[in-house]
């Protein structure tokens, strides 16, 4: 742990934090969407709680400033430009208000959910993973007004792109979704949020991965400016099963992603890596969680950051291995990169293991670029600058290359890194 004291800027004027919940949830109350009743009851559970704070041990190197300084309505935003879909893609376009299914053509092995099995499921992977009650997932559903949900049987070649871009427009956009994968089903998803405005992007994933399904699910989130993410990503899987989730985000003034797993039976495979960048005064926080409810279960994590300017980089990464869970092999590894005296790296991989049977390890490291590094690449005639530009694109990369094939149209480096990643 490392670097100076991080400011802020403050709460919009005149609008505390209480009143900031109090507005949102009056513009965002009514309507008779599929998802009203569960709205009214989100939206009820959130005006009973305080808005997180530093005196809260999940949130107390995050400061909200940058998101209650955000106008308190929901937004709609504007189409945008965008690259092309990759060969073998298919493209669903996220506003939260309109059917993103709508003159969409589904490939073989997926199909909508709805009905009375819509409201009987959506919510049901929250309360498994112990996600529902955490207050990003409250916000969510006290705002969101549609929900995209899909079930997957078979082996799906088609890599569906589940995009977003809040563009400069002002306010919250509020997007659910939900995958079930039935008994060996495989699929790729990839989640793409863009903002280049004061907003908030608000997203729920929930997926269940039933016997021997296969999820590679990538989340790639550049921001800018006063953009603010929250993403909470809830996994539950069967024996048998596996999971990997990559992620990449930074350039939010505020970006939390929150991914939380559970092995219902054990014997599963989950696979982790992350990428987080706060440059600015961004604040780039990630908060996982992974259970292991029955043995022979198996976790593969690293997580690298980012830090520069005064940015600050937050991770927490909890891994529960009850008695139950004999034979759990976890391996848990934070890397981090500090670049600037006035930034900080909060970094906490933590354990806990009651079973006795078990093969766990975690690390933590924070440093700058190696200097032997930076003079070897010196020395065979590559300027000091450039080379702490390629070190630094190796260190992101390791993580970038591991994204869904379609994520290369959307220039991950450039768009993380900028002119960094050329």
């Amino acid at each position: 742990m490392v670097a100076a004291s991080l400011s802020t800027p403050t709460a919009a004027a005149g609008a505390g934090p209480g009143g900031w919940i109090a507005a949102l949830l009056a513009t965002a109350s009514g309507g008779a969407d599929a998802l009203a009743a569960s709205r009214q009851r989100a939206a009820q559970a959130l005006a009973q709680i305080p808005l997180p704070s530093r005196r809260d041990e999940a949130w107390r190197f995050t400061d909200l400033a940058p998101l209650t300084a955000l106008n308190p309505t929901l937004l709609t935003p504007a189409p945008a430009a965008q690259p092309e879909v990759a060969a073998g893609s298919l493209r669903l376009h996220l506003d939260g208000r309109s059917d993103p299914l709508a003159g969409i053509s589904l490939p073989a092995g997926v199909e909508p959910i709805s009905g009375a099995e819509l409201s009987e499921t959506l919510g049901q992977v929250l309360a498994a993973t112990g996600s529902a009650d955490l207050w990003p997932v409250l916000l969510n559903g006290a705002t969101a007004r549609s929900v995209l949900a899909l079930r997957v049987r078979g082996a799906v070649p088609t890599s569906l792109e589940l995009v977003s871009d809040a563009g400069g427009g002002e306010g919250i956009l509020s997007l659910r979704l939900l995958l079930l994968l039935e008994p060996g089903a495989s699929v790729e998803v990839l989640q793409v949020h863009r903002s280049s405005g004061a907003n908030l992007t608000s997203v729920v994933l929930e997926a269940r991965l039933r016997e021997g399904a296969v999820l590679r699910h990538g989340l790639l989130a550049p921001g800018d400016g006063a953009a603010c993410l929250l993403a909470t990503v809830a996994v539950e899987q069967a024996t048998g099963s596996r999971y990997s989730g990559v992620s990449a985000h930074g350039g939010w003034a505020l970006g939390r992603l929150e991914p939380r797993l559970v092995q219902r039976e054990g014997a599963a495979h989950s696979a982790l890596k992350a990428l987080q960048l706060a440059d600015g005064r961004q604040i780039s926080d990630t908060h996982s969680q992974m259970v292991f409810a029955g043995p022979g279960g198996r976790l593969e994590q690293l997580h690298k950051a980012v830090a520069d300017g005064h940015g600050r980089s937050v991770f927490n990464g909890a891994v529960q291995v009850p008695r139950l869970a004999q034979r759990t092999d976890a391996a848990q590894l934070s890397r981090n990169l500090l670049l600037s005296d006035r930034a900080r790296i909060d970094t906490k991989p933590e354990l806990e293991i009651v079973a006795d049977d078990v093969r766990c390890a975690h690390g933590a490291t924070v440093s700058r670029l190696q200097q032997d590094e930076l003079f070897y690449l010196q020395s065979r005639g590559i300027a000091a600058d450039q080379a702490a530009r390629l070190l630094l694109r190796g260190f992101c990369e390791e993580v970038l290359q591991e994204l869904p094939a379609a994520a290369a149209a959307w220039q991950p480096l450039v768009s993380l890194l900028g002119e960094e990643g050329r």
